[in-house]
């Protein structure tokens, strides 16, 4: 074979390491799944899930108790998920709302989002999730970009916490999405296929800039409890990420979607995690779910295997190219990650 002919993207590579196959398949104890997407606000108005008995079926199988569903948005589309989710399977989900930051382009938007959080909050929403679109793509009437320190919102997080909801926040994205796009960045290929999740641009505020607005809001609401999208939104800075922990007692994370990075770094994840086993709490971000992406949390969490891949069947990681480790937590670590803190936070027992 003339290697000249091999063009770099059909290159894929296969393992040679002959390492421990661990499968499994259900949760040592029963789970919550902090941070999934179950409604119609990613699926161009389609539910994501068209079939809930079937996702009951895989909850039960896999060993979700409760799944936390991100995609309450707000108004009717909120009234729609609660009655589908919450209140037809009680126990089983607890949906997050949104809010409406076209308020901003309006008189007294601190007023009208604090008066839609009570809103949300009598409706049934059991908590306030806020996308990287706020810093990333929210403007004010004046065109300006928002970001999530902006002092008129200030009063809003501080109102989900004397109302009574956590505030799950996304802040920025991977550190390589913000880096140049040339042949040194990491994930160059995952970029190529999603052009739009670029924020390299001087049109966009850096990532160190994004991480300051979020401890600036963390910092300025300490009523109100915070978790931290995708590992505390840093999964490439871990001692940040700590830092935050020590630095704010109202701040956690959760570990949905970041197993490509955090599992390259299992001794730093590990080390986080045991450093801070109360604020630390399972979340998939897999939608739709599947067997297979519970299973490899599951092998993450649970086993001390190496050397694995964070997306089986891929037939090229999606995040980048390289496999992941586990981190072997033990049993009273992983009961709280799975489901007691998330109990504790979000009053679901």
């Amino acid at each position: 074979m003339n290697l000249d002919d091999v063009r770099l993207r059909d290159y894929m590579p296969v393992s040679s390491i002959r390492r421990p196959q661990t499968r499994v398949p259900r949760a040592s104890t029963a789970a919550v799944d902090i941070h999934n997407h179950l409604g119609r606000w990613l699926g161009d108005g389609d539910w994501l899930i068209p079939d809930v008995g079937a996702l009951l079926d895989l909850m039960d199988s896999a060993g979700i108790r409760t799944i936390v569903n991100l995609d309450g948005r707000w108004g009717a589309e909120l009234d729609a998920n609660i009655a589908r989710y919450d209140q037809a399977h009680p126990g089983r989900f607890a949906t997050f709302c949104h809010l409406d930051w076209t308020a901003l382009h309006r008189p007294d938007p601190t007023g009208t989002l604090i008066a839609a959080l009570r809103r949300a909050r009598d409706a049934g929403a059991r908590g306030l999730k806020v996308w990287k679109d706020l810093g990333l793509g929210v403007t004010d009437a004046d065109g300006r970009r928002v970001l999530p320190d902006d002092r008129r919102l200030t009063d809003v997080f501080a109102a989900a916490g004397e109302l009574g909801l956590p505030v799950l926040i996304h802040t920025a994205d991977p550190l390589a999405f913000f880096a140049p796009l040339d042949a040194r960045n990491e994930r160059l290929e995952e970029l190529a296929q999603n052009p739009d999740w670029w924020f390299g641009g001087p049109e966009h505020p850096s990532f160190d800039r994004l991480m300051q607005a979020l401890e600036a809001v963390v910092a300025g609401a300490p009523g109100t409890t915070f978790i931290g999208a995708h590992a505390g939104c840093a999964a490439e800075d871990l001692a940040w990420v700590d830092g935050m922990l020590r630095r704010h007692a109202n701040f956690h994370i959760d570990l949905g979607g970041r197993l490509a990075e955090l599992g390259r770094q299992p001794r730093a994840t590990r080390r986080l995690i045991l450093g801070h086993p109360d604020r630390v709490l399972f979340g998939s971000d897999a939608f739709p779910a599947t067997r297979a992406a519970y299973e490899v949390y599951w092998r993450f969490l649970e086993t001390e295997d190496e050397c694995f891949a964070y997306a089986p069947d891929a037939p090229v990681p999606p995040q980048g190219r390289w496999d992941i480790s586990a981190v072997g937590l033990p049993s009273d670590v992983l009961a709280k990650v799975y489901s007691t803190n998330a109990d504790r936070l979000l009053q679901l027992r």
